[in-house]
C-alpha cells in the first residue's frame, strides 16, 4: 500500500538515532581503549573524533535495513559501526589543512586542530584499518562469504569507485563550471555510495540475491542524493551551532553545488522528490520499513 495510507506513526528518527548512537559508542570504546604507552595519544585522537557526536546516519541505515530481513540488531550494528569507522576516517583527512581546512566537526575542535596534523593523519588511518577488522570479525557475521562480500563492497564503496574517488573529482572541480550531471556524478560517489553500501550490507548479511536487491538500491541512491541537497541546503542557510561545523564554506570557495546550479527552491523541491521516490521503491513491505520511512524523511528536515 502507499505509504500515504499507512496510519501508524512513523519511528522517531532521532530516538533511534540517540539510541544506536549509544551503541556505535560502546563499540568504539571498546576498540579504542586507551594504552599506557606512547600510542596514548593515537587512541585519544580517535576517540575524539568517533564517540560522541554526529547523526549516525549510516549505522542507523545499516540497522533500519536489516529489519526487512529480520537480521540480529547486534551484528547490524557492528557492520554499521565499521561503515561508520570508514566515515569517521574521511572527516579525519577532509578536515586536514590539505584538502577542507575546517577547525570545527560535530560541534568541537577537529582533530587535527585538538591534537597535531600528524596525529590526525595516523587517526583516520587506523579508522580505516578498524573499518575492516571489525567487518571480518566472526562476531559480525558467522558466513565467511557474507563476510568476504561485506568487505569487498565496503572497499568499493570507500575507494576509487566510491567516496575517495568522489573525493578527488571534489577537488579536480575547484574553479571548474560543473553542470548538474557533473555534480551528481561526484556526489554520487563522495558521499552516496557509502551511504548506498550501509543498505546494502544489510541485503548482504541477509543473503539476499543480487537481483531482488533492486528496491532496496533505488531507496538508498535516492537518499544519498537528497542527503547531499539537504547538506547543501544546510551550508547555503544553516546555522553554525546548529550544524556543528562551519557554514557557507561552499560560496565562499566559489564551489557549484546543487544549490547554486538549481536554486534554493528547487534544490529543496529536488530533494523533497528524491525522498518520495525513495519511500516508493519500499511498496512492498510493510510495517518492517518503518524506520527506514522515518529516515527518508529525515533526510530534507534535518538542520545538521
Amino acid at each position: 500500500m502507499p505509504i500515504e495510507m499507512v496510519d501508524r506513526p512513523l519511528p522517531s528518527v532521532l530516538g533511534e538515532s540517540r539510541r544506536i548512537g549509544g551503541a556505535v559508542d560502546d563499540l568504539f570504546s571498546f576498540f579504542l581503549p586507551v594504552p599506557a604507552d606512547g600510542r596514548a595519544r593515537l587512541y585519544e585522537a580517535m576517540r575524539h573524533a568517533a564517540i560522541g557526536g554526529g547523526k549516525r546516519l549510516r549505522p542507523l541505515l545499516t540497522v533500519a535495513a536489516a529489519r526487512l530481513f529480520g537480521i540480529d540488531e547486534g551484528r547490524a550494528v557492528r557492520a554499521g559501526t565499521a561503515i561508520e569507522a570508514i566515515h569517521v576516517y574521511s572527516l579525519i583527512h577532509d578536515d586536514l589543512p590539505c584538502m577542507d581546512d575546517d577547525d570545527l566537526r560535530r560541534g568541537k575542535p577537529t582533530v587535527h586542530k585538538a591534537f597535531d596534523e600528524a596525529t590526525a593523519v595516523l587517526a583516520g588511518d587506523c579508522f580505516h584499518d578498524l573499518a575492516f577488522e571489525i567487518m571480518a570479525d566472526p562476531a559480525t557475521h558467522e558466513d565467511p562469504f557474507v563476510r568476504c562480500e561485506l568487505l569487498m563492497g565496503l572497499a568499493k564503496a570507500s575507494g576509487l569507485e566510491g567516496m575517495g574517488g568522489g573525493q578527488m573529482l571534489d577537488l579536480a572541480a575547484e574553479g571548474q563550471a560543473l553542470d548538474v550531471s557533473a555534480i551528481t556524478r561526484m556526489q554520487q560517489l563522495k558521499t552516496g555510495a557509502l551511504i548506498e553500501f550501509a543498505v546494502e550490507a544489510a541485503c548482504i548479511m541477509g543473503r539476499l540475491p543480487d537481483e531482488s536487491r533492486t528496491h532496496c538500491r533505488g531507496y538508498a541512491r535516492n537518499i544519498g542524493l537528497a542527503f547531499q541537497i539537504a547538506d547543501d541546503l544546510i551550508d547555503h542557510d544553516g546555522n553554525e551551532e546548529a550544524a556543528g561545523k562551519r557554514v557557507g564554506k561552499d560560496a565562499g570557495a566559489g564551489k557549484a553545488t546543487f544549490v547554486s546550479l538549481l536554486g534554493r527552491d528547487r534544490a529543496r523541491q529536488q530533494a523533497e522528490f528524491l525522498v518520495t521516490q525513495a519511500i516508493e521503491h519500499l511498496a512492498s513491505h510493510g510495517e518492517e520499513a518503518d524506520l527506514l520511512r522515518a529516515i527518508a524523511r529525515y533526510i530534507t528536515e534535518r538542520d545538521r
